[in-house]
């Protein structure tokens, strides 16, 4: 297997920017060199919300936006090679994740459609800005195979992060919940919990129009709606047993819209702090239904910096240790970043990336297409 420095990008639910890594895999554990958070455009972003949730065919602004995007990328990538100090040539390759569209995962409650994942930021615009060669389309193979196509970081979590005789939960907290459950060294479970931001931020935008609700203040200033919190549990998705994936499909404004209506009236710092105990307990509740029994909690990604929402995770998990993922040896921002650069260096070893007993995939399958660089 070839070693060496790869590039990982990353855009999630929350549209928020680009995650951009560069990982060293020569040692015998990878390690972090650089990180970038490289700015997704207002106007850019807005066009992904509105693609993401509109149900109709467009197929030009599909098109254009798959090409802008992959520009921002293949920018993004070089930035990070710049403030880095490393020579395009020194890269293996870029792993990009791209942008998710679309996700209808076979537990997504899609029946009646076929079961497909979109993630658009064209690779090809990518591998020729940089010159690098670029790995991308990481979850359609796994998802033919019978899989979810995510998550997909559970497989990297568990080389990462796992300790002999330790059990360990690795809870991404981006738009969207996920959960890694390691026993020692081993991926026991690895699935979608529910909404990680995406609600809280969609409330705090629309009443306050802010992002997001940094350090968990405004939620911390509201009390939690009863009623309310009991109406979001009864989601039909919380009722699956993985393997099992979600999205804004499913957790989504006109979701909420329609329950907060069905309500009497609201006062939104409640509605706020009653959306953060949903993520925590949703979160919580799914760890306590797994058969491991966890000491350790780590977290990374954006809600890593919710204290509040860290404040009730832990209330809801008493007895086991929480911290975040930098503990760990990796900051929480960068951790889904380093997941594709890793797993761009098992596509091009030829190795798997996905972890079956996550996706619920026939099998292990190596993930992603290799657009070669232009000195290939």
């Amino acid at each position: 297997m070839r070693e060496g420095l790869l590039i990982g990008l990353m855009s999630g639910t929350s549209v928020d920017g680009i995650d951009c890594a560069v990982l060293d895999t020569t040692n015998e554990r990878t390690r972090l060199v650089h990180t970038l958070d490289y700015p997704i455009p207002d106007a850019v972003r807005s066009k992904v919300t509105q693609i993401s949730h509109s149900g109709e065919d467009e197929i030009e602004r599909l098109g254009t936006l798959d090409r802008q995007l992959g520009q921002l990328f293949a920018q993004a990538a070089l930035q990070l090679l710049n403030e880095a100090g490393i020579d395009g040539k020194d890269i293996l390759a870029i792993g990009s994740h791209g942008q998710t569209i679309r996700h209808r995962p076979p537990s997504g409650g899609h029946a009646t459609s076929e079961s497909f994942t979109l993630q658009i930021g064209d690779p090809n615009t990518i591998a020729e800005i940089t010159g690098i060669t670029t790995v991308a389309d990481f979850r359609r193979r796994d998802l033919a195979a019978g899989g979810e196509g995510a998550p997909l970081a559970p497989a990297f979590h568990a080389d990462a992060f796992g300790q002999p005789h330790t059990n360990r939960a690795i809870v991404n907290i981006g738009g969207i919940a996920n959960v890694s459950l390691l026993e020692g060294e081993d991926l026991v479970s690895g699935f979608d919990t529910g909404p990680g931001n995406t609600l809280m931020d969609h409330w705090i935008n629309r009443h306050r129009s802010d992002a997001f609700d940094r350090n968990g203040s405004w939620a911390a200033s509201g009390r939690i709606e009863e009623t309310l919190l009991r109406q979001l549990l009864q989601h039909p998705y919380l009722d699956l047993r993985g393997p099992r994936s979600t999205g804004k499909e499913a957790f989504n404004r006109a979701w909420l819209e329609e329950i907060l209506t069905a309500l009497p009236a609201q006062d939104a710092a409640d509605v706020q702090a009653t959306l953060a105990e949903y993520t925590a307990i949703t979160i919580a509740g799914a760890i306590k239904d797994s058969d491991l029994e966890i000491s350790e909690l780590y977290v990374c990604g954006g809600g890593a910096h919710n204290c509040h929402l860290l404040e009730r995770l832990a209330i809801a998990l008493p007895g086991v240790h929480l911290a975040d993922t930098g503990s760990l040896g990796i900051p929480p921002d960068w951790v889904e970043a380093a997941t594709f650069a890793w797993l761009a260096w098992r596509t091009l070893a030829a190795l798997p990336g996905n972890a079956p007993v996550v996706t619920g995939a026939r099998g292990p399958r190596v993930l992603g297409a290799i657009y070669p660089g232009n000195d290939s």
